[in-house]
């Protein structure tokens, strides 16, 4: 039985809910709906929850005007305007806003066709795209295949300071072959290619923009302002390609870094839409309240960083010995109120097609993390801990920690840090510190973003010559189970060999008024995975 309040609308429910009003669209009768669903073992009270919802979806027709104010809980002076230095939720929800992508990545993580009318292979290695003939960039430039040749090929450079170079040096050729046509040659074939293409960092830009005070794209939303760190301010593209999309008039986009303050501006009306209310916060946020709870299962996770390569990181027995101390069921519990599932020291989510279930799940073992902290030569040492509330639940996470280690002859002396700032100057710059990941449609993407030996956002800074061949094999295998034993390897190599713990997956939380529809969830990321703004509208 879950101990959540049932007023949240949770990730399961709102697919069923989005079902039923499915289901009301084709005719089916709500009596019919409701057997089916005490058929199926649902509670009468849920069933007729869902109806509820579900009879308001239906009946919810967009609504075209208004403002809202949006604050998240990161941002700092090095905001970009930039896709390719996209860093975090601040920069890629803008970029949601300013631009478009090839493709788009669906609640099934698949590729879906965006600015691509279509993406074809035979070998998974040269690639034809047809763009489609409606778009037009926001100053009325239509957009053309020298456009996504640039977008492409800049992150190559390493001038550009791309956040995804390790991704993007498999890209080997971009040439346009027709006027609405264009090749992407790889340097080695990759099935996964339809969906990175959907991720932000490949937004699409003019060709040879470098001046990024500004944002001319495709998008949904024009920008009228924008400071790093301070705000931006978004306002509706009339000539989107998209037709009657989007709802509103105008977004105002910033950063509360305080969690309790970001709660607060959402109860008093200051602003209609949050991310990331901590789940102390949970019983605030009621229907009486005006507001809504909405959770998202994702792959999200707030990990503990073991810097390879800085001071005690070096030796692989205290990594295991930190690994060991992580009480994930305490963490769930206290850290994040049962809001998630736990983690096994690697990335790949149990709802993945290429989740490893066969890996044996590591616990709390104060012996095992004795042992291996007397066999690195660290007992009775004490050591900084770097934490902020920026990092989801790593203050109770590092407590936690804190007190298992204790217990043993470890002493972590916790340095909490202010939000503000955290993230250019804190993360995995300690021997010790927290992260915070957001999944990626792909393992492919996860894997190489994060854990391959050259990559630009390894937090850890570990290097595993057999890992790094694995992740250049699997990419291009199309023999499915191959793949997947390819996949499940490495998740063995990350758990038993990497420098981070992930002791669980974090649901995502957002907040928002009563009177913000269209909400709906994506398992990439709260904030349906951050492209809530051309989806929302406000009633009035």
């Amino acid at each position: 039985m879950s101990d959540k309040p049932s007023h949240i609308i949770l990730p399961q429910h709102a697919a069923i809910r989005d079902c039923i009003a499915n289901d009301f669209q084709r005719g089916v009768s709500r009596r019919d709906v409701i057997r089916t669903l005490l058929a199926g073992g649902m509670l009468a009270s849920t069933a007729g929850g869902l109806l509820t919802h579900a009879d308001n979806a239906f009946a919810q027709t967009p609504k075209k005007g208004g403002k809202i104010r949006v604050a998240v809980g990161a941002g700092s002076t090095a905001d970009t305007l930039d896709p390719a230095k996209g860093g975090g939720i601040a920069d890629y929800v803008r970029h949601y806003m300013f631009y478009n992508r090839l493709t788009s990545i669906d609640t099934k993580l698949n590729a879906q066709m965006e600015l691509a009318e279509s993406v074809s292979t035979k070998d998974g290695m040269l690639w034809t795209v047809k763009l489609r003939k409606d778009v037009r960039f926001h100053d009325g430039k239509p957009l053309t295949p020298a456009d996504v040749a640039y977008s492409l090929l800049r992150h190559k450079n390493p001038a550009t300071a791309s956040k995804i170079k390790a991704v993007a040096e498999s890209i080997a050729e971009v040439k346009a072959t027709a006027p609405n046509e264009l090749q992407i040659k790889l340097t080695a074939a990759n099935v996964d290619l339809p969906a990175l293409l959907g991720t932000s960092h490949f937004s699409i830009i003019k060709d040879g923009t470098t001046d990024f005070s500004t944002a001319i794209g495709t998008g949904p939303y024009k920008c009228k302002e924008f400071k790093p760190g301070v705000r931006s301010v978004s306002v509706r593209n009339e000539n989107y390609w998209k037709a009657g999309k989007p709802y509103l008039d105008e977004i105002e986009y910033f950063s509360i870094a305080d969690e309790a303050a970001r709660v607060n501006a959402l109860l008093s009306g200051d602003v209609q839409l949050i991310n990331a209310p901590n789940p102390r916060s949970v019983p605030q946020i009621t229907p009486e309240s005006g507001c809504t709870l909405f959770e998202s299962k994702t792959g999200h996770y707030t990990n503990l960083i073991m810097r390879d390569g800085l001071g005690p990181m070096k030796n692989p027995d205290f990594v295991l010995a930190m690994k060991h101390m992580l009480d994930r069921e305490q963490i769930r519990k206290v850290a994040m109120r049962g809001f998630g599932i736990i983690g096994n020291d690697q990335p790949v989510q149990p709802s993945s097609r290429y989740y490893f279930a066969g890996l044996p799940q590591r616990g709390l073992d104060l012996d095992k993390a004795k042992y291996h902290l007397q066999k690195s030569g660290m007992a009775g040492m004490t050591l900084p801990m770097v934490a902020s509330t920026a990092a989801n639940g790593s203050v109770d996470m590092a407590q936690i920690v804190q007190l298992s280690a204790q217990k043993i002859g470890l002493n972590l002396d916790i340095k909490r840090m202010p939000a503000d700032g955290y993230w250019s100057n804190h993360w995995a710059k300690h021997p010790l510190s927290f992260g915070n990941i957001s999944p990626r449609p792909t393992v492919d993407l996860m894997f190489t973003l994060f854990f391959k030996s050259e990559a630009s956002m390894n937090e850890s800074g570990w290097k595993n010559e057999k890992f790094d061949q694995l992740l250049e094999v699997a990419r291009g295998e199309t023999n499915e189970a191959k793949r997947k034993q390819m996949y499940a390897d490495m998740q063995v190599l990350v758990h038993e060999q990497g420098g981070i713990g992930i002791p669980m997956f974090n649901n995502s939380l957002d907040a928002f008024t009563n009177k913000l529809k269209g909400y709906s969830s994506h398992p990439l990321a709260g904030l349906m995975g951050y492209a809530f703004a051309e989806n929302v509208w406000l009633d009035a």
